[in-house]
């Protein structure tokens, strides 16, 4: 399969339906590694997307979304609870673009923008079955940290300084 062209887009209003079609096709790959987000956030997610929006305003998050050529979301990368100098990052891929490196890609694409917000340090954790994920923060320049307890299962915490 040719690999698709692709780029890291800060998240704006108009990503809405895009974003929407992502969670939905995407709804039952994620919950099989991280807690569903629940019919809740599908029902009010136009409402959900206006918050997001306005709390990236405020600068304590950064939201990102990983688009293809014809505007399809392929997937998020985040930057949230950023505070004196420091973030967590949390990122998910399309199950159909998966395996291609483009998390490896977003996420650096986003760590290589997270200056411009004043950040110094970036977090990240995942859990401790999830090789893949680890993969992409260590080929991205995180280093582990210790464990976690990720939704009552072992994780990994990593950190990276820029």
């Amino acid at each position: 399969m040719p690999a698709l062209a692709h780029t890291v887009q800060r998240l704006r209003a108009d990503h809405a339906p895009a974003l929407l079609a992502f969670e939905r096709e995407n709804r039952a790959y994620f919950a099989a590694s991280v807690p569903d987000r629940g019919d809740e956030y599908f029902a009010r997610f136009d409402e959900r997307h206006a918050a997001l929006l306005a709390e990236q305003a405020t600068g304590l998050c950064h939201f990102h979304v990983l688009v293809d050529e014809v505007g399809r979301v392929l997937g998020r990368v985040n930057l949230v609870d950023a505070a004196g100098g420091s973030a967590e990052l949390g990122y998910r891929i399309a199950e159909s673009a998966a395996g291609r490196g483009l998390a490896t890609a977003a996420v650096r694409a986003v760590c290589a923008s997270a200056a411009e917000y004043g950040l110094r340090e970036l977090r990240a954790s995942t859990t401790a079955d999830n090789a893949a994920s680890q993969a992409v923060l260590v080929r991205t320049g995180f280093t582990a940290t210790g464990e976690v307890v990720l939704d009552g299962r072992p994780g990994i915490a990593f950190v990276r300084r820029l």
